[in-house]
């Protein structure tokens, strides 16, 4: 197809492919200048020197054909005698950001026709970061963990950008090219072969997606156009992507391309939009509208999911576009985390300045999906959310960490290092029975004791500015001083954040992983926990520092007793069942005597019992 439709005008298909019979094609958008050609690099990477003029197509578009000339051709653009530089609309950059661009086709043998895609209100979701995830760091060496995920009752993986960024060490969120997988992590044909065989084992397979912005390093869009930012719109990044100005047509598609190329030729299930408050777009339909369409036409009779990352506890997000909102399937809702930090580990500053952590305001979170419904925030210094009621459970994402809440951390450490590991049972089980879809992040199923720190890979200048600026940024904190920051720079901080996956197997991680293990396989399976709609469910405090969360089904309801500190003791009717307790010394935990007694529980210190209440 030669043109991509668009509901704020149209753009022709930009990039480097194959047309058959006619060779490699080639179409840049290069508005303002007068001559573009292409610069052509032997395979090895190696300029041979020879270039092939592109024509004027008017419109601010120049393109080219080189006849008889395949997949692996690979090639620099100069723009009026300037560069050459690398494509920014590339599939593929095999010698990294700043070296040519290659010319690869979608071909691929896939084993998945059968796969109709994820189940959006029923997902256990696994964020992963690929080049951490396991000693080799790339696609490949994931796919011998995918029965394991499986097993724990994992739905689907989330992997953190995968567009190629500078360096080979980053989290993702630099990225320059956002169509080109990253070659460090084994580039296009490797992440095919991850995704084929997550679908093989059941497991669907989520893009995190940065729309946002584009990273400082490699960054060569303004070398072919201004109309790819604006001034018209700031975020923290500076200059916002001009999705609504002069020439945006143009950086519209090159997103809505970019949402169809993950789903279509890469067969993802979906993706995790990034920042979404932060794509910032005032005409209509907004292009959160139109990534959510694009993503559900790109795989025709297969189910896609499309969640943002959005702090502004907003359920137009969710809502169905005929009424207004932005017809996307989720969206995270951070407040569920921060109220159990600030519960659990005393979290006070920053943004948990914001919470109160108490068990009422817990409950209230759990009720609602959000804290936040349109409160004054004390960090934001304006009202903030709107009711919760409009969105159905399963379309909010809860979590106790994620790659933020451990990484934006001085020293990357993750909840198991500022909780108790009795405080930590707990609150997975509150996590994993609740209606909401919960996210685990890579190694909390066995409570991992690695750190996950911010790591990058950028040149030496910038790279210094980015240390500095890592050290400054925890100066305010009473718990940091700037020189025990860990150097994001290091290649040390970068192998530090690699999971261990023999801990496991020891003793004080095994339990945790057995009870991950039995506390999916009843969300999984128990009929008083397989409707996460609004109705079924309760939440309410009981004590100073419990809480009980309800969940009711078909022949009788399901109680997680929640224990913060100290003694608790909580009430039942005659006929309860104890289905299992986060102490049990299978979970790792030291209470050999069952919490339930006659008339009710009585919990000591941090701890969490399952409890069935029968008609």
């Amino acid at each position: 197809m030669e043109r991509a439709e668009s509901t704020r005008g149209q753009a022709p298909r930009l990039g480097a492919w194959v047309e058959p019979g006619a060779g490699v094609r080639w179409r840049v958008w290069a508005p303002g200048h007068r001559e573009v050609q292409v610069v052509l690099y032997g395979r090895d990477g190696q300029q041979p020197g020879a270039t092939v003029p592109m024509v004027d197509e008017g419109g601010g578009f120049f393109s080219a054909t080189l006849a008889s000339e395949g997949p692996g051709v690979r090639y620099k653009l100069k723009v009026d005698g300037e560069g050459p530089f690398p494509d920014p609309w590339s599939r593929s950059q095999p010698d990294g950001v700043h070296g040519p661009s290659e010319v690869v086709v979608p071909d691929f043998p896939w084993t998945d026709a059968a796969w109709k895609g994820p189940d959006p209100e029923a997902q256990v979701l696994y964020e992963v970061h690929v080049g951490t995830a396991t000693p080799e760091g790339t696609f490949e060496a994931l796919i011998p963990r995918l029965r394991s995920f499986k097993e724990l009752g994992v739905t689907t993986l989330e992997l953190m950008p995968l567009a190629s960024f500078p360096g080979v060490r980053n989290w993702g969120y630099d990225g320059v090219d956002l169509f080109a997988p990253l070659a460090a992590y084994g580039g296009p044909q490797g992440l095919r072969r991850l995704v084929d065989a997550a679908h093989a084992e059941g497991l669907a397979v989520l893009i995190d997606a940065v729309y946002n912005h584009f990273g400082p390093d490699g960054n060569y869009l303004r070398c072919y156009s201004p109309h790819y930012f604006t001034g018209r719109h700031h975020t923290p990044w500076g200059d916002a992507v001009n999705y609504d100005g002069e020439g945006s047509a143009v950086v519209r598609q090159l997103v809505l391309a970019n949402v169809e190329m993950w789903i279509r030729d890469y067969h993802a299930d979906g993706l995790r939009l990034d920042a979404a408050h932060a794509i910032l777009d005032d005409g209509s339909p907004h292009l959160l509208t139109e990534i959510s369409e694009r993503a559900r036409a790109s795989a025709p009779g297969r189910r896609v999911v499309v969640i943002a990352e959005d702090e502004r506890n907003d359920t137009r997000l969710v809502r169905p576009r005929e009424k207004g909102g932005y017809g996307l399937d989720g969206v995270w809702a951070d407040d569920f985390h921060h109220q159990m930090r600030r519960a659990f580990a005393g979290d006070h500053e920053g943004y948990y300045a914001d919470y109160t952590g108490t068990m009422e305001d817990l409950a209230r979170t759990l009720r609602q999906g959000w804290f936040y419904e349109g409160q004054v925030s004390q960090v934001h210094g304006h009202a903030r959310g709107t009711p919760a009621k409009e969105a159905q459970p399963w379309q909010l994402v809860h979590c106790i960490q994620n790659h933020d809440q451990v990484g934006n951390r001085a020293h990357g450490e993750r909840l198991g290092a500022d909780v108790s590991p009795a405080a930590f049972r707990a609150m997975s089980a509150l996590l994993l029975l609740s209606p909401y879809t919960p996210l685990l992040f890579m190694g909390q199923e066995w409570n991992a004791s690695t750190p996950f720190l911010y790591f990058t890979d950028h040149n030496a200048e910038l790279g210094k500015l980015v240390t500095e600026g890592r050290r400054k940024e925890f100066a305010g904190f009473t718990r940091f001083s700037g020189d025990t920051v860990p150097d994001p720079q290091a290649v040390e901080t970068f192998t530090r954040s690699k999971l261990d996956w023999s801990e496991a197997a020891k003793p004080e991680h095994a339990g945790v992983l057995s009870l991950y293990r039995e506390l999916l396989r009843l969300r999984a399976t128990d009929p008083c926990l397989k409707d996460n709609r609004r109705g079924p469910f309760d939440a309410r405090p009981t004590g100073e520092h419990g809480l009980v969360l309800e969940r009711r089904g078909p022949r009788g309801a399901l109680l997680v007793i929640l224990n913060v500190r100290g003694t608790l003791e909580h009430r039942l009717p005659e006929r309860s069942e104890l289905l299992l307790w986060t102490e049990a010394p299978r979970f790792g935990g030291t209470t050999h005597e069952a919490p339930l007694r006659s008339g009710g529980v009585r919990l000591e210190g941090p701890a969490a019992v399952v409890v069935r209440l029968t008609d």
